[in-house]
């Protein structure tokens, strides 16, 4: 078999507005770019563990999770939040606390992250931020403690958030620890007013508690993503796009396996594909997933006709939300979806594209959208559908 086509698992190689894959037919490795787009500056997790800001139109491998690291793709979102660093301004109002400033090492690597003591009862540190009726936030903050655990909440402040306590309410207790994490808590607003946003308050510290604290943020989103720093206005990160890798020399039309191992993005709810094409929606073939389903469709249209519809539903959101191993193997009348070293359908009926068509991998729908967001860790194309054994391998 004859892996055309390799995009990660380890070997990334990204500057401005391109990111690389590599051919490896033969031994032989030629550069094969993908355009990369992102018109603003971005933050991600670097090889150190550190939060680290990269510029305009560069990719962004992403090691939080894996030391193989994953190109992260996300959508538009605002940090409504016009200090997320400084918490001294006069912006973020202090209930019965003392703060310090630039009093330890914060998560990117720099002295910058603020301490917090409670004086007394209902102490807080929080924001205002004016929200609208109806529309849902997520707050979330890089808080640890100066030594061992401490229970306190994050809060969405009232008016503006609904009165019930928790996850989903106006405020979600936690257990902040000595290391530094980030906390979220995600709530639909009921009221258009000026909400408090912050740590503490809700389920006060109590006199003598100390924690620290860096990276506020507020988006309007149903989960959090990467960090946007701000310094004294609402800042934007503009949305991550990689397209039109590959050719016709290393995509087989007639038969062959696209592999992905990718982790989609935490709830949203919009379809998201990776797609081998014509550059239309005539000729392709390609990976969809539901995040509203927790399910997988994969596609086989030639000429405009659909030859082919495989299917599988994960037990649960959780399960799909994690880094999983996908292959959709393609030849004429044999069609199958491995996930994880399993078979989870096939279809022994239908065509697929006549040589030299299929020329572009793209992470999305080729001209349809539905633009991939998520971590892509490995992403590879073979110019022959492999057996049973070698898909097993390849996905377990």
């Amino acid at each position: 078999m004859a892996n055309t086509l390799k995009f990660g698992n380890g070997e990334w190689y990204g500057k401005k507005d391109t990111i690389l894959a590599y051919n490896d037919e033969n031994s032989n490795y030629k550069p094969l770019p993908f355009d990369f787009s992102r018109a603003s500056n971005a933050t991600v997790v670097n090889k150190d563990g550190l939060i680290e800001t990269v510029g305009s139109g560069e990719p962004r491998i992403d090691y939080k999770d894996d030391s193989k690291g994953a190109l992260l793709l996300e959508p538009q979102r605002t940090n409504l939040i016009e200090y997320s660093e400084d918490f001294s301004q006069s912006s973020w109002g202090k209930t019965n606390v003392t703060l310090t400033s630039n009093n330890v090492i914060s998560p990117d690597g720099t002295q910058n992250a603020s301490k917090i003591v409670a004086t007394g009862s209902d102490s807080s540190l929080q924001d205002s931020i004016t929200v609208t009726s109806g529309t849902t936030y997520t707050f979330s903050v890089y808080l640890k403690t100066v030594s061992g655990t401490l229970d306190t909440a994050i809060g969405l402040g009232s008016p503006g958030f609904p009165q019930n306590e928790g996850e989903g309410g106006r405020y979600k207790n936690i257990t902040v620890t000595n290391e530094w994490k980030r906390y979220t808590l995600t709530s639909t607003a009921d009221a258009s007013a000026a909400s408090g946003i912050g740590v503490g308050g809700f389920n006060s510290f109590s006199t003598g508690e100390e924690v620290y604290v860096w990276g506020a943020m507020l988006e309007q989103s149903a989960f959090a993503t990467s960090y946007i720093p701000t310094q004294g206005s609402a800042v934007t990160r503009l949305e991550d796009e990689c397209n039109n890798g590959a050719n016709e020399q290393v995509i087989n039309s007639t038969e062959g396996v696209l592999y992905a191992e990718i982790k989609p993005l935490v709830n949203d709810a919009s379809l998201r594909s990776i797609s081998i094409s014509d550059g239309s929606t005539s000729n392709e073939i390609f990976l969809q997933f539901s995040n509203a389903t927790s399910r997988i469709e994969c596609r086989i249209i030639v000429g405009g006709v659909l030859q082919s519809r495989l299917l599988y539903t994960f037990p649960s959101s959780d399960e799909f939300l994690t880094m999983s191993k996908f292959a959709l193997k393609y030849k004429t009348d044999d069609f199958s979806l491995w996930i994880n070293g399993t078979e989870k359908d096939a279809d022994s009926s239908g065509s697929v594209p006549p040589g030299n068509v299929l020329d572009l991998l793209k992470f999305e729908r080729s001209t349809a959208g539905q633009k991939f967001h998520g971590n892509i860790k490995d992403v590879r194309v073979y110019n022959t559908a492999l057996t049973d054994a070698e898909l097993i391998a390849l996905t377990s």
